[in-house]
């Protein structure tokens, strides 16, 4: 067996939306932040990205995470979140594989009934409380990156839709999020491709016909994904929802940034003040309870700080290698299965 390339992966999943970690052959990158590392991996390594995401070893089902030493001396660990077509600044279901695989491998102590923690995020440190049994981590607790409505009840013209409004939020990825049963959906398992679709044109339309820009990193900017939900019914509730991930399929998981987004759109309204809670499930039932923590600002904008609330399992471990003679070093794609549009980078 020959082999150019090792890279040692956990696989995990949050709710059903894989995470895996990376726990070995990849050098962190330069960087004076964890921001700055990630631009430099998104820019010098992204064919590292392709080599573990895209066909013949991954899929558009997966993201993948790179443990980086911490540049907060508060921090215990950074991370790179890689999703099959962006660096997203923030996730909220791959910081609860993170924590997981952290804690129930032993490269973070694991302190029993519970275990705090702050993770240095591209997005900005996040606190995090997972609760443990066992040497199990049973739940993951996340304080959220400040989150906020950018635009309320914006309309943009849709290919084959039509005009639909949209709330534009952050919650760590910039979201666009659209009432699904406005346009005849339930939000159900049977309608995940028909969603994918639209959720994958809304995001194109939003992405070019409005402004997006967060207040103090204008490097996070248009919109990234889209949230297709059911109408909210009052704190306490839960509504369905997807949000669709480019390069178009659904989020197994409900999304912890996609919650932390529509807590901050709620907000917003006054349908939702500091202390209520509101959940969301995704197509294949799974759930992420929401809480808002605290008012705040970011970059003088009114936000919230949400938490999220979800479990994460370990699947297994993984090397992968790369034999000098693969003719596909980097990966391929094929729009069968690679989203509705087929493509490995933000458009």
């Amino acid at each position: 067996m020959q082999s150019t390339r090792a890279i040692q992966v956990v696989g995990c999943h949050a709710e059903g939306e894989i995470g895996d970690v990376i726990v070995g052959g990849i050098l962190p990158p330069p960087g004076d932040s964890v921001f700055a590392q990630m631009k430099a991996f998104e820019r010098d390594f992204d064919h590292l990205r392709r080599f573990l995401l895209c066909e013949p070893r991954g899929s558009v089902a997966r993201h993948i995470n790179l443990l980086v030493p911490p540049k907060r001396s508060d921090c215990v660990a950074g991370a790179i979140i890689m999703e099959p077509t962006e660096y997203p600044p923030m996730s909220g279901s791959n910081t609860m594989c993170i924590t997981t695989v952290l804690l129930e491998t032993g490269l973070v102590p694991m302190r029993e009934p519970v275990t705090t923690l702050r993770l240095d995020m591209p997005g900005g440190p996040v606190d995090v409380t997972a609760r443990c049994v066992g040497g199990k981590v049973r739940s993951v607790t996340i304080a959220n990156v400040p989150s906020f409505a950018l635009h309320l009840d914006a309309v943009v013209e849709v290919e084959g839709v039509g005009s639909v409004a949209v709330d534009i939020a952050y919650g760590g990825m910039i979201y666009a999020l659209v009432d699904a049963t406005r346009l005849g959906f339930e939000v159900v398992p049977a309608e995940a491709r028909d969603l994918a679709v639209l959720g994958e044109k809304i995001r194109l339309a939003a992405r070019s016909q409005l402004t997006a820009v967060h207040p103090e990193n204008p490097d996070i900017s248009g919109v990234s994904i889209v949230q297709l939900n059911t109408p909210f019914s009052g704190a306490g509730s839960a509504a369905r929802n997807t949000c669709i991930v480019a390069p178009g399929r659904s989020d197994r998981s409900p999304t912890g940034t996609g919650l932390s987004a529509r807590l901050a759109v709620l907000h917003a309204r006054g349908l939702l003040k500091v202390g209520d809670r509101f959940a969301h499930t995704s197509l294949i039932g799974s759930r992420f309870e929401g809480e808002i923590l605290s008012e705040t600002l970011c970059g003088g904008r009114p936000a919230i700080v949400p938490a999220i609330t979800g479990r994460a399992w370990i699947t297994g471990t993984h090397t992968y290698l790369l034999d000098p003679t693969d003719p596909w070093p980097d990966g391929y794609v094929l729009g069968d299965t690679w989203g509705t549009t087929g493509e490995t980078r933000q458009t």
